[in-house]
């Protein structure tokens, strides 16, 4: 009787917990629609403002010149290694490439800047890369050979390349790759030891540090020996006082501080065997002391130098130099000296703006000193932060919805009660209810769930829109949220902030940005320059000052020298100026209200290099018979355009100057005066009276958003539009009478493969 009733009790219990389930699942069918209506109202709205930020933001680069193949060049959480080329009268004297005026026509590169050898280098030569580091040089009369380690995108690892270069380091070939293992490779040591020549290695991922002699040298290599079973990573060999000396950290010893320990053997042969150093470990302490290796040892002024990695604040942060002043079996003494490398202050725009680890130094033989030292844009692990931060933002800004959700009475629990219950298809018996009801796991899962969905109950409903407070709260929970979706967008698709210059035939080069202003508008100068400064291929500003008391350059935020050049009159044909004082053969005109992104400017410079006798600006305009002046618009309706204005354009400095001041445009340059306007007008008339029927001017269309600082400001020069266009059309009229018209001459939108006209 008692079993009999004790089962009828279970049979109840078990009939009442699924009609409760039964009711549950039907209100929760009912404001499912209602619950699928938020969430997908909300990620739509999020999905929406985070498309059209990247879109503003990051527009895309639709066809790079570089054709870069999409093998290469990608995003490497280790950095985005290249490597520069430095000259000097000493190792402590170098002085980065840019510096030395080295030119090269058949690139356009006046002058050749670092990088000289990049990760577009070897892709664009069938050799796959996402970085190069650590350069050794090899020289054989007056050619360079340039060995260095080339992480490949497929496999994942480093291989070790090589280069050639025949005009001091200004061009490097790619030859290939000249060793390729089963596991990473770097850090080519290279030297000579009896008329064979040898390479080190870096190899620690097996284990052991080999050497390699070159059968056909550069390209094939074949194992001599394993000289060391040791996990060494860059590893040098110094011929000392009759011993070689090998320096190299072994990190996966007791104790060993990763990138902070250095060891000595010695041996009579560069084949070893090799002896441990007395004092073995050198060094094994903090990373900032400059303990790993961090290039070859050299020999200056009968002095013995070791350089070493500064990996304090980051691995391969800075590069550090040491004086050995005792070496020997017992004994080992080192005091680090002065090494003030050039170093940009451009930040990311910089190709080593934040890391230098490898230096690399021999003389030529003309007497004078080549270094080459690898830099870097990036931290080691920016990419990895980046992604994790960006998916941290879009996880809080889900979270925000689900919290909305709570506020508005929308959801009722964070985890649905199914999800917490076993439920099987087809009839469910007493045996399936008994297991569901008494097991242990079924017990702790559902008391877990309640616990959960006890924390949103205070917060349910507690958003009322009707009221201003609910408004506001609603309010700053989607803006907040749209905020997070924006950052996660921007770490995830933005890459790493850095602007890249656009190289030319190998090499990239740099240009004089010029401005022309005056004291009504120091305000906007200071935003342009400290902008501006930070662009990639821009190696000085111009600021051509036409009316007021000058600034002091101390004034202005530049990370390039600034030269204010203040003129003895106001007039607008000093913008182009004869003036010796500058460096470069491209100068780029650009107002002083403009604000447009470093990547736009180094795309224009990128098409000027490729037809430098060209006038090549953003800013087209057509001018037909009527010799009526216009905005864009009319050159769009005409799908076509004939002048650029000069207000942010290119140019050759010898060119334009020579010809806007020769004796033929001084007609020209008095009615600029007179009207106070047209310099650029008549440039445009100068171009085409000296290139005939060749294609004298070139646009580039900007991808990005172009802000007029002036409207900021308050100060614009042309305050009145249909004036300003008045005189311009008498400017077309009275140039197409001296230099002859321009409306036979029209070049389509689009004529670029790359589309960067359109």
């Amino acid at each position: 009787m008692e079993e009999a009733e004790e089962s009828t009790g279970k049979s109840s219990f078990h009939k009442n917990v699924a009609a409760d389930r039964y009711r549950y699942l039907s209100n929760y069918g009912g404001s499912s629609v209602r619950r699928f209506m938020f969430f997908a109202s909300c990620f739509v709205l999020y999905a929406l403002v985070a498309a059209t930020y990247a879109w503003l933001a990051f527009p895309p680069h639709i066809g790079r010149t570089d054709h870069v193949s999409s093998l290469g060049c990608r995003e490497d959480n280790e950095g985005s290694w290249s490597i520069g080329v430095y000259y000097g009268d000493s190792p402590f004297t170098l002085k980065p490439i840019e510096t030395v005026n080295v030119w090269r026509n058949e690139s356009a590169a006046w002058p050749v800047a670092n990088p000289v050898l990049t990760c577009a280098s070897l892709t664009n030569s069938g050799f796959p890369s996402n970085f190069v580091a650590d350069p050794f040089l090899y020289v054989q009369g007056d050619t360079l050979y340039l060995f260095f380690e080339n992480k490949n995108p497929i496999t994942l690892q480093g291989d070790i390349g090589v280069a050639e270069s025949t005009d001091k380091g200004a061009t490097w070939k790619p030859l290939g790759i000249a060793l390729d293992e089963a596991w990473h490779l770097s850090f080519p040591f290279v030297f000579n030891y009896k008329g064979e020549i040898y390479m080190m290695p870096e190899s620690n991922q097996i284990g052991e540090l080999r050497l390699y002699r070159a059968v056909n040298f550069p390209l094939t290599w074949k194992l001599e020996k394993v000289i060391l079973q040791k996990p060494l990573v860059d590893s040098t060999i110094i011929h000392h006082q009759g011993n070689y000396w090998l320096f190299g950290s072994d990190h996966s010893s007791f104790g060993a501080k990763k990138n902070g320990q250095l060891e000595i053997w010695y041996s009579h042969t560069p084949l070893g065997p090799w002896k441990p150093h007395k004092k073995n470990p050198i060094y094994n302490g903090k990373r900032n002391v400059g303990a790993r290796n961090g290039g070859r040892p050299f020999l200056h002024d009968g002095n013995l130098y070791r350089v070493g990695q500064d990996c304090g604040e980051n691995y391969g942060k800075r590069i550090r130099i040491f004086k050995i002043e005792t070496l020997s079996k017992e004994e080992y003494r080192e005091v680090q000296v002065s090494f003030d490398i050039e170093v940009s202050h451009k930040g990311k725009n910089s190709w080593n703006g934040l890391r230098q680890h490898h230096f690399v130094v021999k003389q030529l033989s003309s007497g004078g000193y080549i270094g080459l030292i690898d830099g870097d844009r990036v931290t080691s692990g920016d990419l990895f932060h980046r992604v994790l931060l960006g998916y941290a933002s879009l996880a809080g800004a889900i979270t925000l919805v689900v919290l909305l959700g709570f506020l508005l009475g929308i959801l009722n629990c964070i985890v649905p009660s199914t999800w917490c219950m076993n439920y099987y298809a087809g009839k469910r018996t007493d045996t399936v209810l008994n297991s569901e009801t008494d097991g242990f796991f079924s017990k702790k899962l559902r008391r877990m769930c309640s616990r959960l969905n006890r924390v949103p109950l205070f917060l349910r409903g507690l958003v009322k829109p009707s009221s201003k407070l609910g408004r506001l709260a609603l309010g700053l929970i989607l803006l907040v949220g749209v905020f997070l979706s924006c950052v996660g967008i921007s770490y995830i698709y933005g890459g790493s902030g850095a602007v890249v210059p656009y190289s030319f035939k190998g090499h990239v080069s740099q240009f004089t940005l010029a401005t022309m202003t005056y004291d009504a508008r120091l305000w906007n100068l200071k935003m342009y320059v400290k902008h501006y400064s930070r662009c990639a291929s821009v190696k000085e500003i111009v600021v051509i000052w036409n009316k007021g008391p000058p600034p002091e350059v101390t004034e202005l935020d530049s990370a390039v020298p600034v030269r204010i050049r203040v003129e003895k009159r106001n007039s607008l044909n000093n913008r182009f100026n004869i003036d010796p004082l500058i460096k470069t053969r491209a100068v780029l005109e650009l107002d002083d209200d403009i604000m447009m992104s470093c990547d736009e400017i180094e795309k224009g410079f990128r098409v000027w290099r490729e037809h430098p006798e060209r006038l090549v600006g953003f800013y087209p305009r057509y001018v037909d018979e009527t010799m009526t002046y216009s905005a864009e618009k009319f050159a769009r309706s005409h799908k076509g355009y004939n002048m650029i204005l000069t207000g942010a354009a290119f140019m050759d400095v010898g060119f334009a100057f020579g010809v806007y001041q020769s004796d033929k445009a001084r007609i020209g340059r008095e009615f600029v005066d007179e009207q106070f306007n047209c310099e650029d007008v008549l440039l445009n008339f100068l171009y085409a009276n000296a290139s005939g029927s060749v294609k004298a001017v070139e646009y580039v269309r900007p991808s990005a958003l172009v802000l007029d600082t002036s409207k900021f400001s308050g100060v614009a020069i042309s305050g009145n539009t249909n004036q300003h266009y008045r005189k311009r059309s008498e400017c077309l009229r009275r140039f197409s009478e001296l230099y002859g018209s321009l409306f036979d001459r029209r070049w389509e939108f689009g004529g670029r493969k790359d589309g960067w006209d359109l």
